[in-house]
């Protein structure tokens, strides 16, 4: 038995967040916009090469925002990975789409290229790729297919900021993307998300929806005298306290990298001869990607066998986690025409996948009881 209980995640602060928290408050301006929100603005456009980066409250609503620009309506479809979480569809749903959900590759859990232009129809208007694991999709051939249908892109990056494919940052290949900055994200300021606009056509109206759909970002620049309700929107400016703890964070990207680097190869090289003894999938990085450095996870043999493993974990202290449910056989999934079946692959993982403790200061220490714990486990 462990003497001590090892987290499957928890928040760390690695930098000069709560400086910077309390730097917001000497401001006199802890609502939106503020002085940090900037300097992540900042950063992330620096960093990522994109012409516009906003922060949202999370991840979800940077993801709404992409509904309203790209204009969905009732009955559009929107084709996205079965394995994803519900924000993903939920920001389409919510505008009246039809989501069209497609299988996902048995080696990096992406969305399946080869399945997609099976999928299209004249009613497509996005195509939405979630680089799982901060592993990222197949693009070349899901931008050919898509540009050939006059269809845009959308990536969901929740997992792969600073990840690449071919040596081109993740976030940066379709008309815009979204990211998280949730909990369990390797940047973090607990509830937090944003948008990535890599077509500038979308910005000014990308500002307009962020603001309640008023001109006030263009009061501010000083291009009108007033502002006024102009278009659709919503409150999706997050609190300039949580933009401060967010570039408390971004600043220390390479320490925050290098240590789940780390973290993820210690798994990997302590776990690559038990997994070929028992069957066990360890995550695949194809050679032409830089993943991110999210998430590590083993894809156990079946059902049974997974619900054994996390419950020998959790008794010896160690908390692992399952993930994603096939979105087409959820109560909505179903509502949409999804039956049992009809993403084989989805429902395969979704019943196996097991995601290790990862976090941003787990120890050799912790990580080599994590690792002796699951040699024990008995199949």
């Amino acid at each position: 038995m462990t003497l001590r209980s090892i987290d499957f995640n928890h928040p760390v602060l690695v930098g000069r967040e709560l400086e910077y928290v309390s730097e917001a408050f000497r401001n006199g301006h802890i609502s939106g916009d503020g002085a940090f929100t900037k300097k992540c603005h900042a950063y992330l456009e620096q960093a990522l090469g994109v012409p516009k980066a906003l922060l949202t409250t999370n991840c979800t609503h940077a993801l709404e925002m992409m509904a309203l620009l790209l204009d969905i309506q009732p009955g559009d479809e929107i084709i996205l990975p079965d394995f994803t979480f519900v924000s993903t569809v939920n920001a389409f749903v919510l505008r009246g789409a039809k989501p069209v959900f497609a299988d996902i590759r048995h080696d990096t859990l992406n969305l399946d290229e080869t399945k997609l232009e099976a999928l299209i129809t004249p009613k497509t208007k996005a195509i939405v790729p979630v680089h799982y694991a901060g592993v990222g999709c197949e693009m070349d051939v899901i931008l050919e297919i898509a540009n050939r249908h006059g269809v845009p892109v959308v990536e969901d990056n929740a997992h792969g900021l600073f990840g690449k494919y071919k040596g081109k940052l993740l976030g940066t290949f379709g008309v815009m993307a979204s990211q998280s900055f949730h909990e369990t994200k390797n940047f973090s300021c607990g509830e937090g998300g944003a948008l990535l606009i890599n077509d500038e056509k979308y910005i000014e109206r990308a500002e307009i929806i962020r603001e309640k759909g008023t001109n006030r970002s263009r009061f501010f620049r000083g291009q009108v005298d007033k502002y006024t309700w102009v278009d659709v929107g919503s409150s999706y400016l997050p609190s300039d306290v949580l933009a401060a703890f967010l570039f408390g964070q971004l600043e220390m990207r390479e320490k925050i990298q290098t240590h789940r680097q780390r973290v993820w190869e210690m798994y990997q090289t302590g776990l690559v001869d038990w997994a070929r003894e028992h069957g066990v999938s360890l995550p695949f990085v194809p050679a032409h990607v830089e993943q991110a450095w999210h998430m590590f996870y083993l894809l156990l043999p079946d059902l049974d066998t997974r619900q054994r493993f996390i419950q020998h974990l959790r008794e010896r202290g160690v908390y692992a986690v399952f993930h994603y449910l096939p979105l087409h056989l959820s109560d909505m999934g179903l509502n949409f025409g999804g039956q049992p079946g009809g993403c084989p692959v989805t429902e395969s993982v979704s019943d196996r996948l097991v995601r290790l403790p990862f976090y941003n200061d787990l120890t050799s220490a912790d990580q080599e009881l994590v690792i002796d714990t699951i040699k024990k486990f008995v199949f």
